[in-house]
This record gives C-alpha cells, sequence and structure tokens, in this order.
C-alpha cells in the first residue's frame, strides 16, 4: 500500500506536488525514456522466389530395376521428412549404427558443450536488467601524524569499522542492455542449429559408409565369385591343352585374366577395412573395435516406397543451416543496434546504505548509519569518430552475413535439386546395368558351354568374361548409388530434424541494419 511521508504531505498542502500527478509525470518520462530505444528494426527474408527446385519437372514415379534390386520410388512432393528417416531403409544394423553414433559422437558432444556455453553466456547478460547488489565489509586501524592538525597534538590512533550494501541499476533507456541480449540469444541459437545441423551430418555420414561398406562388401563377393568362374574356365582350358585341343598362349592368357583380377581383391578389401575404420570414428570408437559393427548386406535393404520432397517455401525453416544463418543474421542485426545505441548517454543509479564506527559496540546505533544515492549520466561529445566508424563497420558486417545467409539458401536448394536430378537417373542407370548384367551372364554361361564344347573360340569366351566381370561391378556400384542418394535427398532436406509445422526460429531479416 502506498503511505504518503510527511514530506509529501506538506509539498500536497503547499499546492507544490500532487502525489498522483507525480506518478504521472514519472510514468510520462518513463514511456519517454523508453521510446528513446534506438536499433535496427529487424524484418524476416522474403521467402525463395521459386516453386520448384529444377528447371524441368523430375519425374514423380522412378521405376524399378528390371532385374530385381531396388523397387519403384514415387517422389511425395509436399510431405515432411521423418525425424528417423533412415528407418525407411529397412536394416537393424542400420538403424543400429545411426543409433550409436548419436550416442557416442566426439563432435555431437563438442556441440551440445558449445550449446551450453552460449546458454550459460545469456544468463549472465540477462543480469544487467536486474539490480547490481553487492556487500562491503572493512576493518582498519589507522596512525595519522599530528602534522596534519598543524604539529600541535600528537599523533592519532583509531580504528574504523564499516559495513554497506551496494546497490547499482543500469536503466536501459536507449535499448542497449536489451540489444546485447538479443545478441546473446540469437548466438543460442546459432548453437543450437548448429548442434541440429551437427546431428544431421553423422546421421548422413553413418548411413553413407554403412551403405559404402555394404557395397564394397558386395563388390568383394562378386570378385571372389569372378574368379572362381575364372579358376573354372583356366582348369578348362588347362584339359584342352593337355590334349593339344588350345595352345599354350590361351593358357597363359587366361592366367593373366586371373591373376590381374585376383590382383583387385587386396585393394577393394583395404578400402573396406578403411570405411570401417572411418565408421567406427563416427561412432565414437576406435577402429581396434571395428570388429564389432553390423554388417549392412545390399540384398536386405529396401528403398522406401515414397520418398518426402519438402515445398521450397518450408525448405528454409527445414534446413538447420539456414536457421543457424538466420540466427547468424538476427546477432548482426543486433551488434548494428549496439553500435548505435554506445553514441547515446549512457546511464547509472547507484545507492549504498550501512554503517561506520570506530568501535564494535556502537557500530549500529543510528549516529553510526552513512547512505548515499547517486545517479550517472555520461554522453560521448568527441571520440574522433570511432563511434561512427564502429556503426558503420557493424553494418557492413550485417550485408556479409545477410550475403553468406543468402548463399546458404541457395546452396540448400542446389543440395535439393541434385539429389532430385540424381535419384532420377539412378533409377534408368540402375534399370540399364540391371539388363546388362542379366545379358552378361547369360552370355557368358553360352560362351563358356560353346566353348566347351569346340562351337566357340576363346577369343569369344574371354571378352564375355570379361563383360560379365564390368557388368557384376557396375550393377552394384548403380545399386549403392541409388541408396546414397535417397540418403542425400533426406539429409538435403533437413532430415526432419526441426518441426516445419511449428516452427523453430524467431523471424530473421533483411538488410534493415545497413539502411539505419
Amino acid at each position: 500500500m502506498y503511505r504518503r511521508s510527511s514530506r509529501e504531505g506538506i509539498a500536497y498542502r503547499r499546492g507544490q506536488a500532487h502525489p498522483l500527478r507525480w506518478r504521472a509525470w514519472s510514468l510520462a518520462l518513463t514511456v519517454t525514456l523508453t521510446a528513446c530505444a534506438v536499433g535496427p528494426a529487424y524484418v524476416k527474408p522474403k521467402p525463395p522466389p521459386v516453386s520448384g527446385y529444377t528447371a524441368e519437372p523430375v519425374t514423380a514415379t522412378l521405376p524399378a530395376a528390371a532385374g530385381g534390386g531396388p523397387g519403384p520410388q514415387k517422389l511425395e512432393y509436399g510431405a515432411s521428412v521423418t525425424p528417423t528417416w533412415w528407418e525407411g531403409i529397412g536394416s537393424p544394423a542400420l538403424n543400429e549404427l545411426i543409433s550409436r553414433a548419436l550416442a557416442h559422437n566426439p563432435g555431437l558432444e563438442a556441440a551440445r558443450q558449445t550449446l551450453e556455453q552460449a546458454q550459460y553466456n545469456l544468463k549472465a547478460v540477462e543480469g544487467i536488467f536486474y539490480p547490481q547488489v553487492s556487500l562491503g565489509l572493512s576493518a582498519e586501524r589507522t596512525r595519522t601524524s599530528g602534522a596534519e592538525s598543524g604539529g600541535h597534538v600528537g599523533p592519532n590512533l583509531y580504528n574504523l569499522y564499516t559495513g554497506q550494501v551496494f546497490v547499482s541499476y543500469f536503466p536501459d533507456v536507449f535499448g542497449l542492455n536489451r540489444l546485447v541480449a538479443q545478441n546473446a540469444q540469437a548466438q543460442v541459437d546459432v548453437a543450437r542449429d548448429q548442434l541440429i545441423a551437427a546431428q544431421l551430418t553423422i546421421e548422413g555420414n553413418a548411413a553413407n559408409a554403412a551403405l559404402e561398406l555394404a557395397g564394397l562388401d558386395a563388390r568383394i563377393d562378386a570378385t571372389e565369385k569372378t574368379i572362381a568362374d575364372q579358376k573354372a574356365v583356366l582348369d578348362l582350358i588347362r584339359a584342352q591343352y593337355r590334349f593339344g585341343a588350345v595352345s599354350q598362349l590361351q593358357v597363359a592368357t587366361q592366367q593373366s585374366q586371373l591373376a590381374s583380377t585376383e590382383a583387385e581383391l587386396p585393394t577393394l578389401q583395404l578400402a573396406r577395412d578403411q570405411v570401417r575404420h572411418l565408421l567406427a570414428t563416427f561412432l565414437g570408437e576406435f577402429p581396434a573395435q571395428a570388429t564389432a559393427l553390423p554388417t549392412l548386406r545390399l540384398s536386405e535393404l529396401h528403398l522406401p516406397p515414397t520418398a518426402p520432397v519438402s515445398l521450397p517455401s518450408t525448405l528454409v525453416r527445414a534446413r538447420p543451416d539456414v536457421l543457424a544463418a538466420e540466427a547468424q543474421l538476427r546477432a548482426a542485426n543486433a551488434q548494428v543496434g549496439e553500435a548505435v545505441a554506445r553514441m547515446y548517454p549512457d546511464l547509472v543509479l547507484t545507492g549504498s546504505f550501512g554503517n561506520e564506527s570506530n568501535t564494535w559496540d556502537k557500530f549500529f546505533t543510528s549516529a553510526t548509519r552513512i547512505w548515499d544515492v547517486a545517479a550517472a549520466a555520461a554522453l560521448p561529445v568527441f571520440e574522433g569518430g570511432t563511434l561512427e566508424a564502429q556503426k558503420h563497420a557493424a553494418q557492413a558486417a550485417y550485408l556479409a552475413v545477410f550475403a553468406n545467409y543468402e548463399n546458404t539458401v541457395l546452396g540448400a536448394f542446389r543440395n535439393v535439386a541434385d539429389a532430385l536430378r540424381a535419384l532420377e537417373r539412378d533409377a534408368t542407370a540402375l534399370d540399364a546395368q540391371s539388363r546388362a548384367l542379366e545379358a552378361a551372364r547369360t552370355g557368358f554361361e553360352l560362351a563358356r558351354d560353346q566353348y566347351q564344347a569346340g562351337e566357340v573360340d576363346y577369343l569369344g569366351l574371354l571378352i564375355s568374361e570379361v563383360q560379365y566381370q564390368n557388368a557384376r561391378i557396375a550393377y552394384i556400384n548403380a545399386e549403392t548409388q541409388r541408396y546414397t542418394d535417397t540418403v542425400a535427398l533426406y539429409i538435403a532436406l533437413g532430415g526432419g530434424a526441426i518441426d516445419t509445422a511449428a516452427g523453430h526460429a524467431p523471424d530473421a531479416g533483411e538488410p534493415e541494419a545497413a539502411r539505419n
């Protein structure tokens, strides 16, 4: 309840200051000072001026390979990516690998700690909005010279005990503290979005490494089958050589072909070992622990029947790298406001209350009470152009950050366009490779049987053998590529890490700061 003091009562009776009128004037002064808050307005960037990702529409339904393998796939425009997108590939081993990577990757832990650091920095900055209170206690014993009193008395020896509570408050008249807090909040958003981006990167890297490992295993299996086929052909040629049906040159040629294929095997095995080591590091494990990794098989995987494709208007709200660039834009905008606010007066209110006495027994008496109240304002008058230059530097930095934001958005759209085109081309290539593999297999089997019957010479057999070997590897590469490009599409669309319906970050802005 408000209680009018005796001094206010006297003033009221004299007609000098009505309490309600004084409150009205105080409120008006507060509103006026608050209205002085400076800093550029923050305006949301315009949405991308495109309705699609590619110049020409991508085929909505991607066909399955003629000879089996990955099935058909439909692009569902307007659908959003689920956060656990990798489960659509239908591999428990892949699910386990990504779960372990998200739980134990050191890079993710570093991003988490960076976010926590930014959150504590924000709390530290927001403390300026509250009064700053501190307690001071001191005790001293002093001996002064008699010369201070003209030499007529002897030296003075006394004790002094002081206890005070200090209070200071910084009124945010021109919005400097608010802008500093906005900058700190934007840094929290940057760290949060970078953590999500790091998580998405780990998901993609782990999935790609696992798929590459599955592809290498399949290539090794295919190479070992080719070696077995070539050994069988070599035994056939040797048998015919013993009967004088073929020359030693044909035997040597087949031996050379077999040795070349066998030489490819260590290279593939080395590549597989390196990918296993890489995958182990993604999981936060040492290469020596790579033997415990679950194994993926291409034959056990399947493509999701539908692949979601977010609308261009929502992509900028789904990609964590775009949102991080947007948060950096807000931070740069606040820094422009800070530079402008530093050109205005800086106000501070201070006060202290306590006791000061020469003896402890009289320390808490009314005669020893001390207090003071003060207000100070500092207005920069001449800084040699420093503040003006700092403002222009902040505006230039904002424009640079805005250009980086636009570049990030362009890169995001390019990623999606590349992934969509890749999937379209992959489906066509895999279908062709499937048909080529089937034809090469049939040709090799026919050539081997006809060679044994003496109906085809060795050159025809050798050509069909090489074609079959190449077709095997080409088909495996095409199949692996289709899976990895499907992963690339999920990553390009943001991986479902951010709920685009609910939104994630505050509205961003265009280069409004540079015009203030």
